[in-house]
């Protein structure tokens, strides 16, 4: 199986080139490619195939297997992959994921992508379509008890769940202690992504986040844009925010008139290969 590992300000995937290629076993494969030890080490796996819906479709898997409605640094790198390798010359695509059709503007310089702006669709707010349970119609700021601490957490959908929970401090958190009460806690059926944000000020936030079945990763990108819409919410920043990850930073925009929310942010190849074992 030829691959390609790409990464959106470290959050890594395995792509396969599926107008070629052929994965049999998807889910299997994830796991053994996104070993950090013993197979290529990524966040998940990612399958560019054709859609009958849009120019591309983008079948991701998280690093445990199971699958993901959408990845907002995923699909800048899709979006990098066909452009650079070839398989579009254009700069304005649509990619359909389990979370929706996306739309994506890239910036080319000197042949190849640089930076893609996506949008990301409109927020999802409504508990039940997120879903959320036993919070409320809206999540909103809502008391949340884990460990036997309370939180207050804001829930929203970008085609998948985030629930956005502002701190004080997000440099000292202990994630990986915090972040599996969230991802398996009774309130979130399918499971949850759990952004950690302190806001610097009215454009600036940091966050790290605690992904449903990757653990922390260095960026986020639909929960980038899912702690935009939640800052909005509570009135904690303008529309337009800079969201300071791990990995690096991401402008997410929320235009409230349109009720879209726009993410740039850049897309980089780290190697090309082989896998054997396919």
């Amino acid at each position: 199986m030829k691959f390609t590992k790409m990464q959106g300000l470290g959050n890594d995937y395995v792509y396969v080139n599926c107008l070629e290629e052929t994965v049999e076993h998807p889910a299997e494969t994830a796991v053994k490619v996104s070993d950090r030890h013993f197979g290529i080490g990524a966040d998940g796996l990612i399958l560019i195939k054709p859609s009958e819906k849009a120019d591309f479709e983008m079948e991701m898997y998280n690093a445990d297997g199971s699958r993901g409605e959408m990845c907002g640094n995923g699909i800048r790198c899709v979006a990098k992959y066909v452009y650079d390798y070839g398989l579009t010359d254009q700069t304005q695509i649509s990619i359909e994921t389990l979370g929706g059709i996306k739309y994506l503007d890239l910036t080319v310089e000197e042949g190849k992508v640089r930076q893609v702006k996506v949008d990301m669709g409109s927020p999802i707010l409504e508990a039940e379509k997120i879903p959320i349970i036993g919070l409320g119609d809206r999540v909103l700021d809502a008391p949340i008890q884990a460990d036997g601490m309370e939180y207050h957490i804001t829930g929203v959908s970008m085609g998948n769940p985030h629930g956005v929970v502002f701190l004080e401090d997000v440099k000292n958190l202990k994630i990986e202690q915090v972040g599996p009460l969230f991802e398996h806690h009774g309130c979130f059926p399918n499971r949850i992504n759990t952004e950690f944000v302190h806001v610097l000020d009215r454009q600036t936030v940091e966050m790290r986040v605690w992904e449903r079945g990757s653990g922390e990763t260095l960026a986020c990108g639909t929960g980038a844009c899912a702690v935009a819409v939640a800052c909005v919410l509570n009135g904690l920043t303008e529309e337009e925010v800079t969201v300071k990850l791990l990995g690096g930073d991401l402008l997410i925009q929320w235009d409230r008139r349109q009720d879209r929310v726009y993410m740039t942010g850049p897309a980089k190849v780290v190697f090309d290969g082989v896998w054997p074992d396919a």
